[in-house]
């Protein structure tokens, strides 16, 4: 009897210490979530406290990631889980990388707010908004589909990056032609360039974030797999 009380007692703890790490990668989701709604406010806006607000609040994320993996590693040491807890803790420690990048991303876009360069693209800076608010929507469904461990939402969601992408595509186009028909604007068109590229990353950040969430419900690596394949046995 006393065996059995310290199994359940043993067991019992492991699905804490996993709930707690499930909730903490949800919490630096959010924050960075919200890192990225500053950085494009603070660039749409031209607001430069905001950006290094942005980019001072950085450390908080690059915190929570190593604080994550070492807890991660901690568990993986102490526990030697197998089977879906083991596939939980990788997909945790995988998407507080992306994450991170994520974060970086952030950092990049309120940088280009305190260019003052930018001021003179405002129309560029309107094609860049609408794209960031195609991320930014992406990024809080991926932590909601993450939250819920929903494989369906998730297969969805990474079929949603090659829209950000044709988005991605035509800014691109449209900086290459201000670029051509004025060669003095290059610099604060790069700037530009430079944000836009780091919004398209977000999308490919969570990109893979449901990779790893297919990956835990269905103990399938997809990575590199036609959707077909990713939507078998759901």
């Amino acid at each position: 009897m006393e065996k059995m009380n310290l199994n359940k007692h043993i067991s019992g703890q492991f699905n804490a210490e996993l709930e707690d790490i499930r909730n903490r990668v949800l919490a630096m989701g959010g924050l960075v979530e919200r890192q990225l709604e500053q950085s494009l406010d603070a660039l749409t806006s031209l607001d430069a406290e905001l950006a290094q607000q942005v980019i001072d609040g950085d450390h908080r994320v690059n915190g929570m990631e190593v604080s994550i993996d070492e807890e991660c590693t901690r568990i993986i040491a102490k526990r030697q889980p197998a089977a879906s807890d083991l596939r939980m803790i990788i997909a945790i420690s995988k998407t507080i990388a992306d994450l991170e990048r994520i974060g970086d991303a952030c950092v990049r876009i309120a940088k280009a707010a305190l260019e003052k360069r930018v001021n003179t693209q405002q129309p560029l800076l309107v094609s860049i908004e609408s794209m960031g608010r195609h991320a930014t929507r992406m990024l809080h469904s991926t932590l909601d589909a993450l939250a819920r461990m929903d494989a369906e939402q998730a297969i969805e969601l990474h079929k949603e990056d090659a829209k950000l992408d044709k988005e991605y595509e035509s800014i691109i186009r449209q900086l290459m032609t201000y670029m051509m028909e004025d060669p003095r604007s290059i610099p604060g068109v790069l700037d530009v360039l430079w944000a836009a590229r780091a919004v398209e990353r977000v999308g490919d950040r969570c990109k893979n974030i449901c990779e790893y969430v297919i990956y835990y419900v269905k103990g399938k690596d997809v990575r590199h797999t036609t959707y077909e394949d990713m939507e078998k046995d759901l």
